[in-house]
């Protein structure tokens, strides 16, 4: 759940890192706990400037650009995992001093994320074939002045498409009439050569192997050195109800592209009336979660599957048809609801009498 309780409004051109280190800054001098907290953040917090500005004494928890070396290292190398409490994943721990900062990275296999992953690996390899074979060909098709150019040639190609090897390679002389007339060449008539590659591919299954490695696997770093591996990924998968947030936020139902404001502060205004929408929503969402859990109830999902953890955005949608309308009996203007089945009567039973008063 997301409960926010500080926000920040920045112009959409102000840089995302400058921004992040300002955000923390400010959570710091402001926000006391007594105890850890955690930052938490995507790739592109993982700089040294900003870990030298956050220094030791502030958590953080990111994860680590797969552009660094020795992640690229990690990610290929036949690592000895150990199981997570969540059996999808396991880790490997290492200790590592990146920007002078001693901390602890932890590469993660997601064995859900594999299974996404390798489907579009192997799409992506028989894919990746014709198109190398595409390139040979062409390359194939130039001619060189002499043997050394078009062995170099060669291995440069090979070296560019590393996940095939060579099954066949040959630089193969080729003669050519110095003047251009039909017919065979006649006898004592000068000729140039030239070279050729004639060769022929196959993937190269080692390679292969250690691209496969790298599938599900990715690395998060802290320098909290006491905190566990389960405890680590637990604290970042949080980071998705933050986007889940973010989303609510965008959502077209709030029609803020309709809205034109002059002012920057009106701007912030209008930002923080939605912040405040999504703390009320976060909350009630939650209190239904707790009351299904606590009483065993549940409730029709979107596939029509009996769940505990819907979200309010769904309950909004099942109470669409909900509508006031007024009768007169005897002389009476009496109020009705109509449409209220007894699903929403056990969804407005749980989040409690308040509820039920608007509506009975």
């Amino acid at each position: 759940m997301v409960y926010p309780s500080f926000s920040r409004h920045s112009r959409g051109n102000e840089s995302d890192k400058e921004s992040i280190r300002k955000i923390i800054r400010n959570l710091v001098n402001n926000l006391k706990s007594h105890d850890k907290v955690y930052h938490i953040a995507d790739s592109e917090f993982y700089t040294p400037e900003t870990l030298h500005g956050l220094g030791r004494h502030t958590f953080w928890i990111t994860r680590v650009p797969a552009t660094i070396a020795r992640v690229k290292d990690l990610q290929e190398a036949d690592l000895s995992f150990s199981p997570c409490q969540d059996s999808r994943y396991s880790y490997h721990e290492v200790r590592m001093t990146y920007a002078g900062i001693e901390q602890k990275w932890v590469v993660f296999h997601s064995e859900p994320m594999h299974q996404h992953q390798e489907k579009t690996f192997l799409s992506q390899l028989e894919k990746d074939i014709v198109k190398a074979r595409k390139s040979l060909k062409k390359l194939m098709g130039h001619e060189f002045k002499c043997e050394p150019d078009a062995r170099a040639a060669a291995n440069k190609w090979i070296k560019n498409h590393p996940r095939y090897r060579f099954i066949h390679l040959a630089i193969v002389p080729v003669h050519h009439k110095e003047k251009k007339s039909r017919g065979r060449p006649k006898s004592g008539e000068t000729l140039s050569v030239v070279y050729v590659i004639v060769a022929e591919i196959e993937q190269d299954p080692d390679f292969i192997q250690q691209e496969r490695q790298r599938l599900g696997r990715f690395v998060l770093a802290t320098n909290d050195l006491d905190l566990s591996p389960d405890l680590l990924l637990d604290y970042y998968k949080g980071q998705g109800a933050v986007e889940r947030g973010f989303r609510f936020l965008k959502d077209k139902s709030f029609r803020v592209a309709e809205i034109y404001l002059k002012k920057p502060s009106r701007i912030q205004a209008l930002a923080m009336i939605m912040v405040i929408c999504l703390f009320i929503y976060s909350m009630v969402e939650y209190q239904l979660r707790q009351a299904l859990v606590r009483t065993g109830k549940t409730v029709i999902s979107q596939t029509k599957k009996q769940t505990q953890r819907p979200t309010l955005k769904w309950v909004f949608f099942l109470f669409r048809r909900v509508r006031e309308f007024a009768v007169i009996a005897d002389g009476k203007r009496v109020l009705k609801i109509a449409n209220l089945n007894d699903d929403l009567r056990k969804i407005l039973a749980l989040l409690g009498p308040p509820y039920e008063k608007y509506y009975f």
